[in-house]
């Protein structure tokens, strides 16, 4: 849920956006009628939670808090170039369409399999196979363009 809310709001709100959500289906969780759509009622809350909190507040890129993706001990000028970088493929993921953008964070941020973020998400795998192809692709494109240093 975590990872669907950060593909949509951004890491500056995704928490808030996670607990929105765990207090959503805690209240209406009577009302799942199949135990086994457990996980596509938590992926449906978590989009609607982000639409949401979309609504409610005009939407801004993503703002990275890179002391908390940089925990490692570097020089400052290591630290600086790694919190650009993770800052720009943020941005780079941000600005994808939504489809690609949500496989993508379940995959790269979450760490889930084609299979499991089509179990979580109701996806066919060949969908989610295709969405990863297709965004990862798109990715590679926008990052060729932000970071040509750093793409072949």
């Amino acid at each position: 849920m975590h990872a669907i809310a950060l593909a949509h709001v951004g890491v500056d709100h995704a928490d808030d956006v996670t607990q929105d959500v765990f207090c959503t289906v805690f209240a209406s969780l009577s009302r799942l009628r199949e135990p086994d759509a457990f996980a596509g009622f938590l992926c449906t809350a978590a989009r609607n939670a982000a639409r949401d909190h979309l609504r409610r507040k005009k939407r801004t890129p993503a703002h990275v808090p890179a002391d908390d993706l940089v925990s490692d001990e570097r020089t400052p000028a290591a630290e600086l170039a790694s919190r650009e970088t993770t800052q720009r493929v943020l941005a780079a993921l941000q600005d994808l369409p939504d489809s690609y953008r949500e496989t993508l964070m379940l995959r790269l941020v979450s760490g889930l399999s084609g299979s499991e973020i089509a179990e979580q998400t109701g996806m066919t795998h060949g969908s989610v196979r295709v969405n990863l192809t297709r965004g990862m692709g798109l990715l590679r494109e926008r990052l060729a363009v932000l970071m040509p240093e750093v793409m072949p």
